[in-house]
């Protein structure tokens, strides 16, 4: 849960980044929270057997590789004591009002309690903890909260981010917080100390105060404070001396600030505006703030139980872990049901991506050394092609000596900022491929058709002058009748009808001349012109009408 409504308060500080802000940082991740945000969001009992949280989680991990993300999982140790002893106070609203006084008492000190390592959930955090050491994901076990160890190692420098929704991760000294991330529209939801700092004017400090004064996991609260109260008196003390009054002083301190005696009321009453604040007594207002529980609550944020920056169990968590293919493989396998293909399918490409950005840091800071050229070869062998993905412009590249990758798509850009001369080199070959196209002879014609039909043609005519020539009858020897009878049959039929639309085959060289109806015309010139028929056999025709 963190601290009551501080997630609100911050809303002013929040900022959402794209999710290539993430490239190249090293993030710790608080898996519960990531493991309560899947299950959460898939509780039916046939995503769980289907583990549908492990899925999402392996997804979310793909895409933090493909940015060269170093991810330390860090999961909770024991139950802190102060939690357990806020456990049993929040029992008291469930308790009759005659047993309250014995709720309110003080508690005896209560050792910190080890979880259940049996139950659903650690089985949860154990599955994924199996997953993330075989994607070179390394884990630390935290001795009591998770976000305390996360901060720990945030303050420290040793991760540039921590990924947690438990909003008290500031109050143990973390400096930028990623409460959530969206692979579907591609951005993460960042708090910055600075932010907070700058705009609300309150330090780690004034939102230990808060917590006081709010709730959280560490305590009940002081009642009748809502938001907008608690931060007016935080800011009105100052984040320097705001932790000392209060744990010195205890609700005196807020009388002061506030200028009014709380005591002279029985009951107090925020606005309409915070109206989750609860009516106390002034019994129960001067215990539940009083200083001796400040200071208790105090120093569990300041010095939270974690391991140190310096200790082994942090610099093994800090060592890069290979990437082991094979036991993803039958992870995957006993897991999802995936065959080892469709593994590396989904990781391969991501692998690969995150080799390139590695590459492209090496480059930059050899160069920055004046050390060129660097000693290990681009990944990239060659770009295939450009393409686009959802809009973004990539290339498809093949890779050198990557086992089960030929070929994937990656972002242009950041081929042209990792290997520059792979687009000069792509670029280059296209453009001698399009000048070579140019400069080739055109290709030779399919022959057509024609010549053959032509020497049908020409065997044709051959054929036909030959016919006619064995059909042909000396002119000489035919009489008269039999000359008009001769022309009679070439020149069939005996008259032509003009208005004809289809004449005969014939008839059709004659029809070219327009001879008028009822005229006598000579046919000498035409059968000389026409036909092999000797001109002392022509007579004139009358075209009948």
């Amino acid at each position: 849960m963190g601290v009551k409504h501080l997630w609100d308060i911050l809303e002013s500080c929040k900022k959402t980044l794209p999710l290539h802000h993430l490239q190249n940082k090293k993030l710790c991740v608080d898996l519960s929270c990531w493991l309560v945000q899947f299950a959460t969001a898939s509780r039916t009992p046939a995503c769980m057997k289907e583990k549908v949280y492990l899925k999402n989680l392996f997804h979310r991990l793909r895409a933090l590789i493909a940015l060269n993300c170093s991810v330390i999982f860090v999961t909770d140790g024991a139950i802190p004591s102060i939690k357990l002893a806020a456990y049993r106070r929040r029992l008291g609203s469930q308790v009759p009002a005659e047993k309250a006084s014995d709720i309110t008492k003080p508690l005896p000190p209560v050792p910190s309690l080890r979880r259940n390592k049996g139950s659903e959930f650690s089985c949860m955090m154990k599955e994924a903890k199996m997953l993330g050491m075989a994607l070179g994901i390394p884990s630390l076990d935290g001795i009591e909260e998770a976000e305390a160890q996360c901060a720990s190692l945030n303050s420290a420098s040793l991760c540039d981010g921590c990924f947690t929704s438990d909003s008290d991760v500031f109050l143990f000294g973390a400096r930028t917080v990623y409460r959530d991330i969206i692979l579907d529209s591609g951005y993460v939801v960042c708090y910055e100390m600075a932010d907070i700092e700058r705009k609300l004017g309150m330090g780690r400090n004034s939102l230990i105060s808060l917590a006081l004064l709010l709730g959280s996991d560490y305590s009940n609260g002081v009642h009748g404070f809502g938001t907008e109260t608690a931060c007016r008196f935080v800011k009105s003390v100052g984040d320097d001396s705001v932790l000392d009054q209060m744990a010195l002083q205890g609700v005196a301190a807020i009388r002061k600030k506030r200028g009014k005696d709380i005591t002279d009321k029985n009951q107090f009453t925020e606005d309409s505006e915070n109206h989750f604040c609860i009516k106390s007594t002034n019994e129960e207002l001067g215990h539940l703030g009083s200083g001796s529980q400040f200071a208790e609550v105090i120093d569990a944020y300041l010095n939270p139980k974690c391991h140190l920056p310096d200790s082994e169990a942090v610099q093994r968590a800090c060592a890069d872990l290979p990437f082991l293919r094979s036991e993803l493989q039958q992870l995957c396998e006993m897991f999802f049901g995936w065959s080892p293909e469709k593994t590396d399918e989904y990781i391969l490409p991501k692998i690969a991506e995150r080799d390139l950005r590695r590459f492209g840091n090496l480059k930059c800071t050899s160069k920055a050394l004046g050390v060129d050229p660097i000693p290990v070869p681009c990944p990239v062998s060659a770009i295939v092609k450009p393409r686009k993905v959802q809009g973004e412009e990539y290339y498809e590249v093949s890779w050198l000596d990557i086992e089960g990758l030929k070929v994937s798509s990656v972002p242009a850009d950041l081929i042209q900022s990792a290997c520059p001369e792979k687009i000069a080199e792509f670029l280059s070959k296209k453009d001698e491929e399009k000048h070579n196209k140019q400069k080739r002879k055109p290709k030779p014609r399919k022959q057509s058709n024609k010549a053959p039909m032509n020497e049908v043609d020409k065997q044709l005519q051959e054929l036909l002058i030959t016919i006619k020539e064995s059909e042909k009858i000396p002119l000489t020897d035919i009489s008269n009748h039999s000359q008009q009878k001769y022309v009679k049959d070439i020149l069939e039929p005996d008259f032509f009808d003009l208005c004809t639309p289809s004449p005969p085959p014939r008839a059709s060289k004659v029809a070219k001349y327009k001879i008028p109806i009822g005229q006598s015309v000579n046919l000498i010139e035409i059968i000389d012109s026409e036909s092999d028929v000797s001109p002392g056999c022509a007579k004139e025709l009358t075209v009948l009408e």
